[in-house]
């Protein structure tokens, strides 16, 4: 009957370990994505905005947009935006973990954007990093650190299964020995 208790304990423990309890980071995440798909309305090099650098409009190509760019503001609307929405809505870790991933190397992608935008050559007319490239950047940031908290942290489901699983291990006496002697 234990081995029975046991089992189901296990499982109970695999299931609970599939999903993330946000709490109140939630709203911060949300707040976060907000921020972030609203700096694509705003200018990232001269008057290029990021929506513009998604669709590669001619603002874009006037101000030679470089590959960076484009990567950082297709991975943040991709992992920061979409990712972490699909990944509040479902709680189910494997989406947050892929969010997590994903909006660490637009991290990465963010700052050579926004490098890029300031070692521009002398003879280039093109402007430097506007205010929505740095602005989204920042709510990546955020998105990344609160992520990396929620994937890590364990749910309260957890902990409560991994309990009774440790309870029913202790009073489950070794294989061989009885209890009544």
């Amino acid at each position: 009957m234990t081995e029975e208790i046991r089992a189901g304990l296990e499982a109970a423990e695999r299931n609970a370990a599939k999903e993330i309890d946000p709490g109140a980071r939630a709203m911060v995440v949300a707040i976060a994505v907000l921020v972030l798909l609203g700096s694509f309305a705003l200018p990232h090099a001269g008057s290029a905005n990021g929506w513009e650098v998604l669709a590669f409009a001619p603002d874009a190509v006037t101000q030679e947009i470089a590959l960076p760019s484009r990567l950082f503001v297709w991975f943040a609307l991709i992992f920061g935006g979409l990712g972490s929405i699909l990944a509040l809505l479902t709680r189910k870790w494997v989406l947050a973990w892929v969010t997590l991933a994903g909006s660490s190397v637009t991290l990465v992608f963010g700052m050579l954007s926004i490098w890029t935008r300031q070692t521009l050559p002398v003879e280039s007319v093109a402007s430097g990093p506007g205010f929505g490239v740095v602005l989204g950047w920042f709510a990546m940031m955020v998105i990344v650190f609160h992520w990396a908290r929620v994937v890590w942290a364990r749910t309260s489901a957890q902990l409560e299964a991994e309990s009774d699983l440790r309870r029913v291990v202790a009073e489950t006496p070794p294989r061989g020995v009885s209890r009544h002697r």
